[in-house]
């Protein structure tokens, strides 16, 4: 099989770890008889300082022209640390996300074997977890109308949904759920908020349609809590976006290390894999940051991209076989152990696949 895929590598650490899961992609590629045609784009704070856009109409048409695309991060302190800056990296990411329509981020969470241990949390709470969030993507508050008023003393950022955004990604959640455990949880705020009530609502109205999938209805703050007492009571969860956002960094820190997440945003146009990590610019350079994460990625995209289920799954086996022998970058390591590079965790990883 021929897979055209677009390299938004981006900013900070996205360089390094996108090198790492496009040698394992490539590996994978020879051994079981694909060929890949990479097509780089520029994105971010690196993408501003090149065309001064941080998602330019080529990267776009780009993204537009393959079969699925594998991003890396973006994000640069020089921007979080002004406040006035009127171009900045992540608004590239809200860009990309509207204009391809990902409006449904793919998250799963689960543990590894060999570092239930590392986890903060005990092993008999984590043990078993196995949970995908879907995350609405494109509307909400971070698309919502905002501002200053009151000679800029008072600010406004509004959250606003549609029925029909709803619908299209709790569709996705309740086709999730047929295919995994039958269970879906709503996560809302609908004590409060008119929009979670609108979310509530939208949801009950489609349980006649999938009679088989046991839905549940919970308030945002009491998911937040339960996530680290009891996390293996969920299976699929779905909310909108700025819940989302929150909810699945928390569930991130039960495997043990936020660089070990994958993630896939799915929509109109494409679908986009990218580590759940932001572009920690601290590291930059250094060869620490950990890949699995965007390995995991490419992972997620050989199978839901490409139905190349043996392909992810080797992917799999041999990040499990890097934990378990310990050939981790310094973020897994224990105590004052020195870790491995992020480029040997690479070539690790790709001794393993080709023998």
């Amino acid at each position: 099989m021929h897979l055209k895929i677009a390299l938004l590598a981006g900013d900070g650490i996205g360089p390094e770890v996108i090198d790492q899961a496009v040698k394992v992609s490539d590996a994978i590629a020879k051994k079981f008889n694909h060929s890949l045609e990479w097509t780089p784009a520029l994105t971010g704070a690196a993408a501003i300082d090149a065309v001064g856009d941080p998602y330019p109409e080529e990267t776009h048409q780009v993204c537009l022209d393959a079969d699925a695309i594998l991003f890396g991060a973006i994000g640069h302190p020089r921007f979080d640390n002004d406040p006035s800056a009127k171009v900045r990296p992540e608004q590239g990411l809200l860009k990309m996300r509207q204009k391809l329509g990902l409006f449904a981020n793919v998250r799963p969470t689960f543990t590894f074997p060999s570092l239930l241990d590392k986890s903060p949390l005990k092993r008999e709470r984590i043990e078993g977890t196995d949970l995908v969030f879907l995350r609405e993507l494109t509307g909400g508050i971070y698309f919502g109308e905002r501002g200053r008023k009151d000679g800029g003393n008072t600010a406004f950022d509004t959250c606003t949904y549609t029925r029909e955004e709803i619908q299209r990604l709790a569709i996705k959640g309740f086709e999730l759920a047929m295919t995994r455990s039958k269970k879906l949880c709503c996560v809302d705020k609908a004590n409060v908020l008119e929009s979670s009530r609108l979310w509530r609502e939208t949801v009950q109205a489609m349980e006649k349609d999938y009679p088989e999938v046991e839905v549940s209805y919970e308030f945002v703050d009491a998911v937040a809590m339960r996530l680290v007492q009891w996390p293996n009571s969920y299976d699929v969860l779905i909310t909108e976006n700025l819940f989302g956002d929150i909810l699945t960094d928390e569930a991130s820190v039960i495997s043990g290390s936020m660089g070990l997440m994958p993630s896939a945003s799915v929509g109109t146009e494409n679908a986009l894999y990218e580590p759940i990590h932001g572009s920690f610019p601290q590291a930059t350079g250094l060869g620490i940051a950990n890949p699995l994460a965007t390995v995991l990625s490419a992972a997620m995209l050989f199978e839901m991209s490409f139905g190349l289920t043996e392909e992810g799954a080797e992917i799999r086996r041999v990040v499990d076989l890097s934990l378990a022998e310990g050939i981790v970058t310094e973020d897994l390591k224990e105590g004052d152990a020195k870790g491995n590079s992020t480029t040997e965790v690479g070539d690790y990883l790709v001794k393993q696949i080709l023998g």
